[in-house]
């Protein structure tokens, strides 16, 4: 073998590892990454995934914000699915109860999930549920209704300019079959 035809190699196999290390960093490192980051600053819409603490005495009584409740529900699954208002408005600090209702309408027992998004994405981090449908699967008899809490706040600091909040959940069939429901 010419020193060429090793050299030819020894840049190929180079090449070869350089796309994997990318692909691996790409698929394996950013998603988590991308994750934490959105969770951190609110980008992208992102809300709290988990129970925020309620505040106290942080009210910021001279001012109010509308929240705007919507739902969607994903294309491919069976469900009714909607808020029980459309908006509220809230006063920053104080702690707020609303209600989205579902509706299982695929024909069997089911399990359904909700993710949520928030408008403007800036306004994210300043929107916190302390009790959420969105947290956990819901399990659902075959036609079930559930009507499910949502107690959340928006923060104090919530900047001036910001005087609308769009609340928006997808919901979507997992496609699982409820563990502690039987078919009747």
């Amino acid at each position: 073998m010419s020193d060429l035809q090793r050299d030819h190699k020894l840049v190929s196999g180079k090449l070869v590892l350089l796309a994997l290390g990318m692909f691996a960093f790409g698929y394996v490192v950013m998603p988590p990454l991308y994750r934490v980051i959105c969770d951190i600053t609110g980008l992208n819409g992102r809300t709290n995934s988990v129970a925020a603490a309620n505040p106290e005495g942080q009210a910021v009584e001279d001012r109010t914000v509308t929240v705007e409740f919507v739902s969607v529900v994903n294309s491919s699954a069976a469900w009714t699915f909607t808020p029980t208002q459309r908006t509220m408005e809230v006063i920053p600090g104080k702690t707020y109860k609303a209600f989205y209702t579902a509706v299982n309408n695929t024909g069997r027992p089911a399990v359904g999930k909700a993710v949520p998004s928030v408008a403007p994405s800036s306004a994210a981090k300043y929107f916190n549920k302390i009790e959420c449908f969105c947290f956990t699967k819901q399990e659902f008899e075959v036609a079930a209704t559930k009507e499910m809490p949502l107690i959340f706040f928006v923060e104090p600091d919530l900047p001036r300019g910001i005087d609308t909040i769009t609340l928006s959940y997808t919901y979507f069939d997992t496609g699982e079959t409820p563990v502690d429901l039987t078919d009747s």
